[in-house]
């Protein structure tokens, strides 16, 4: 074969002529058809030199032209290299260059557009959403669809492959413009659109900033209301919102790390530290002012949020430059940590402190009862965080507890142990409380059924909430065994001095008069008795027709045999139908009327404290 040369001009020193090889003229071949095939496309979507280009979307109008578009860029790219390593001023370089210039602008416009008109697929929800959609069809892949269900997963997959085209369509153009040295320009137009739309999802979410001093003088109320509208607010940013922006920037940038990184930190970053720098707002307002009582549960929610988001806000914001984000969702958790043990050590000093003189009418539940025993079982739902926020700090001392207060050995300090002490010390704060607030009723029986209904609302509360779990069966039962301990002692007390007005014996002769006397007796001690027991009140119901039922056994079939066998004695002499005032039926209907609160109310009247009783601690 013979040699193809090509002669180029020499200067004045008259060097010799450069001499191609046959393998250099056909590579010089290769780049001038390279550059002219990639010319002829990228002339083609001139925007500057056509119309129809310039109002028109190549990835829109022609997918397959654009696929093929975006191949000789590549191929621009690699030739533009070998030339630069070549002769960095050849006129094939700048030819080279200026058409890779025409096809930038190009890629900037079709990657704008895309980002810009396809929002209904690249929205955080529908990405995150998507990628819920494929692993759960992946994963329910072998089961028999029926035509309906066939239906409706058309429509998602019609979605799923709708957002998965723009998604790689994005891709794409990014590798192109990135590996071709416009990085910058192309993640200028991401960010700039992207931010926009993440920026307004946490605006629609009412996500604001708020400042201590704004968060000062704002009212409960509206402090309530807005961390509501926050807690949902985590869950959407959590599900889909931050999810889905992280899983689309993961996806048209994979090809780089780094700007993978620096594209969703610039993003999602200051609307992630705003939705996280409020639970830090509303801990300081409460460790500031006094919070009412119920702020708590609303505090114990956002820790509760926040926690439970914990993996999802590590692998969300996992890279370097989103660590401020996880550092602020910790500072929050710290902050509402402290603020809900300051809530709890308050709470138990106001039952401590706690110096009311209010009388309940008829020994009921009294409201600091009602109070503290609603507000210690809202609070043991939350034991799983309580468990974690309450970890460190000092529990009751076990020596102030009485011993077989609870069915727990001094060696088991596991969290949950220690939480159940805790709560158990609360109650029985309360309970000793109440002891005390006893001795304001004059009447000692009716001191015995404010304790009986006290306690056994307390019971009753535990054994219908997360109390149970945590306090355990054997509290449960001894405080069952203490309720029927007190309920008795009222029994004897408001009742005993009825029955005893029967004799021991009933089959002991007895004279008239004998007979007559027991009869007034009677009468005068079951009208003073129900007098003063009618004005009592036992709110539940099932323990009222206990009380009542276990009185009826004991008074009622006594009366009866007496009645039956001593009526007749009497009725045989004179004014016998104005002694015998009650007949057995008489007696069992009173006593079902009991503890309706309508009888004389003298007993409820405050008074010393009185040393009337003598019974066992409430522990």
């Amino acid at each position: 074969m013979r040699n193809l040369c090509c002669v180029a001009k020499t200067s004045s020193d008259h060097q010799p002529p450069l001499t191609l090889t046959p393998r250099q003229s056909l590579e010089s071949a290769a780049v001038y058809g390279i550059i002219e095939s990639a010319a002829d496309v990228i002339e083609r979507w001139n925007t500057e030199t056509s119309t129809y280009a310039k109002a028109t979307s190549m990835f829109y109008e022609n997918k397959q032209e654009a696929m093929v578009f975006i191949d000789r860029v590549k191929d621009l790219q690699k030739t533009m290299d070998l030339l630069v390593s070549e002769d960095a001023n050849s006129e094939r370089l700048v030819r080279a260059q200026r058409l890779m210039e025409i096809a930038m602008k190009r890629l900037q416009k079709e990657f704008y557009q895309i980002l810009s008109m396809n929002r209904a697929y690249l929205d955080p929800e529908s990405v995150s959403t998507r990628s819920s959609l494929t692993s759960e069809r992946s994963s329910n892949s072998d089961f028999i669809e029926d035509e309906d269900s066939h239906t409706g997963g058309d429509s998602i997959v019609e979605v799923e492959e709708a957002s998965s085209n723009v998604m790689t369509e994005l891709r794409s153009i990014a590798e192109c413009m990135i590996g071709s040295g416009y990085a910058k320009e192309c993640i200028s137009i991401y960010k700039s659109i992207r931010k926009s739309i993440i920026d307004e999802g946490v605006y629609r979410l009412e996500v604001e900033k708020i400042t201590t001093a704004k968060a000062k003088r704002m009212s409960w109320e509206d402090v309530e209301l807005k961390i509501r509208s926050w807690l949902e607010a985590v869950k959407v940013s959590m599900e889909t919102l931050f999810k889905g922006e992280k899983i689309l920037c993961d996806h048209v940038f994979e090809a780089s790390d780094s700007i993978r990184e620096s594209c969703f930190s610039e993003i999602s970053r200051e609307g992630a530290i705003l939705l996280f720098t409020f639970p830090e707002i509303v801990a300081f307002k409460t460790s500031k002012k006094n919070p009412p009582k119920e702020i708590i549960f609303r505090l114990l929610d956002m820790y509760t949020s926040v926690a439970g988001n914990w993996r999802a806000i590590e692998a969300i914001f996992s890279f370097e430059s989103t660590s401020v984000v996880r550092s602020q969702a910790l500072k929050s958790l710290v902050s509402l940590s402290e603020s809900i043990r300051s809530l709890l050590l308050e709470f138990e000093s106001r039952i401590h402190k706690d110096s009311s003189k209010v009388v309940v009418h008829g020994g009921g539940v009294h409201p600091l009862t009602l109070s503290v025993v609603s507000l210690i079982s809202l609070l043991a739902d939350y034991s799983n965080v309580l468990v974690d926020i309450l970890a460190g700090s000092p529990p009751p001392d076990r020596s102030l507890i009485p011993e077989s207060y609870l069915n727990v050995s001094d060696s088991d300090d596991s969290p949950t142990s220690e939480l159940a002490i805790r709560f158990a010390w609360l109650i029985l704060v309360l309970l000793c409380k109440i002891d005390r607030k006893a001795n304001y009723y004059k009447d000692c029986s009716v001191q015995y059924l404010f304790l009986t209904n006290n306690l056994r609302h307390v019971v009753s509360r535990a054994r219908s909430s997360n109390l149970k779990r945590l306090l355990g069966d054997d509290w449960v039962k001894r405080h069952v065994a203490k309720i029927k301990q007190f309920s008795d002692s009222y029994k004897r007390l408001a009742w005993g001095p009825v029955l005893a007005t029967l004799p021991e014996n009933r089959t002991v002769e007895m004279s008239a008069e004998e007979v007559k006397d027991r009869f007034e007796k009677f009468s005068e001690g079951f009208e003073r008795a129900y007098g003063k027991q009618g004005a009592c009140v036992v709110p539940d119901v099932e323990l009222r027709e206990e009380i009542k039922l276990s009185i009826a056994r004991k008074l009622v079939p006594v009366y009866r045999e007496f009645y039956n066998t001593r009526r007749s004695v009497i009725l045989a002499g004179a004014g016998g139908v104005t002694v015998v005032r009650f007949t057995p039926d008489d007696i069992e209907n009173h006593l079902s009327n009991l503890f309706s609160g309508e009888g004389i109310s003298g007993s409820s009247s405050v008074s010393s404290p009185s040393s009337c009783r003598s019974r066992q601690s409430t522990s």
